[in-house]
């Protein structure tokens, strides 16, 4: 989605995608959810949308 329509896509994510190929991309922003699902899943928390 990010790659059709870079107005919907966070600002992280469309840099990444004007920096990287396009795999290598993909794999930075896999890792970044599975940190994220990692650190709310070891410390019991829930996810908060962040405010942008």
């Amino acid at each position: 989605m990010a790659k059709n329509k870079p107005e919907k896509a966070d600002t992280w994510t469309a840099k990444l995608l004007d920096e990287k190929p396009f795999r290598l991309a993909t794999v930075a922003m896999a890792n970044k959810s599975a940190r994220i699902i990692w650190a709310l899943l070891t410390k019991q928390e829930e996810y908060r949308q962040p405010i942008v």
